[in-house]
Order: structure tokens, then C-alpha cells, then sequence
């Protein structure tokens, strides 16, 4: 059984113990479930999994924090009396190999506002993205890079 499924499981566990389904309480049960399989891990075969789930939670802040800002910024340029936008197509060299990897990445940059996936090239070593509002393409390719694209990488390969 994977250690995901069964964390779930613990955390499933918990929640019925405490008779409430509620979020919190199958959050605080993902957590204790995550602490007790570490505490009797099995090396090496389980590390990954606790070098993963980490990196997980820490990525789905760092999206939720670049959904949060994007926003803001789309809505200030929107409601602005004359914006002034760039819009602009800016070609990304991606590093990752996998396909989910490249697909991940793709469908990540697509729900950040402000951006969209057009295409991935034939031999699947450029990512073209079309922005609202383009500052500086190096910038942009610096931050796709070192912000998701990295992250991307750590989890997956």
C-alpha cells in the first residue's frame, strides 16, 4: 500500500474516532498520520515519501501565494483608468524530461492569471507562454524557471 493512501487512511481513521469529517480535523489527522508513519519508517524505501510530501505542501503555498498576487496585479492593470499593457509571447527552455512533468508545469503557468500555455515545441524543450501584461521577458523566463519549473523538478523527478 503507498504511504499516501495510507496516510489518508489515518487521517480517515482520526476524523471517525473524533466523529467530525470536518476539514480541520481531517487536516490535523493527515498530519498526526504523517508523523506516526515517519516515526516507524522502514529506510530506504519510505524516505522518499517523507522528502516529498514537504515539498508538496510547500509548492501549493508558493501557488496559492502566486495565484493571490497575480490577481491583484491582473486587477489593479484591469481597473486602471488607461492601461497600458504589453501583451507579449515569450518561448521558456524547459529542463524537465518527463511529459507529466512538462504537462504539470504547463497547466500550472495556465491557472496563474494573467498567463497561458500556448504550445510546447516538437521536441519538447521550449514552452511558449502568452502574457497579459510583459515587463521583461528574461525576468519572466527567470521566474518560470527558478520558481516553478525548480519546484516542478524536486517533486517529480
Amino acid at each position: 500500500m503507498s504511504l499516501l493512501l495510507l496516510n489518508v487512511l489515518l487521517a480517515l481513521v482520526w476524523s471517525a474516532l473524533m466523529g467530525n469529517f470536518d476539514p480541520p480535523y481531517l487536516l490535523f489527522g493527515f498530519v498526526l498520520g504523517y508523523f506516526i508513519l515517519w516515526l516507524f519508517q522502514k529506510p530506504p524505501r519510505t524516505q522518499k515519501y517523507f522528502r516529498e510530501v514537504p515539498l508538496v505542501i510547500e509548492f501549493s503555498l508558493f501557488f496559492l501565494w502566486e495565484i493571490v498576487v497575480s490577481n491583484i496585479r491582473l486587477t489593479i492593470t484591469i481597473l486602471s483608468p488607461r492601461p497600458q499593457l504589453r501583451p507579449a509571447v515569450v518561448a521558456v527552455p524547459l529542463d524537465l524530461k518527463s511529459e507529466v512533468g512538462i504537462v504539470l508545469l504547463a497547466n500550472l503557468i495556465t491557472l496563474t492569471p494573467g498567463t497561458l500555455s500556448l504550445d510546447i515545441s516538437s521536441n519538447k524543450h521550449t514552452l511558449f507562454v502568452h502574457i497579459f501584461d510583459l515587463d521583461d521577458p528574461e525576468k519572466f523566463v527567470k521566474k518560470i524557471k527558478n520558481n516553478y519549473e525548480r519546484r516542478v523538478r524536486e517533486i517529480l523527478e
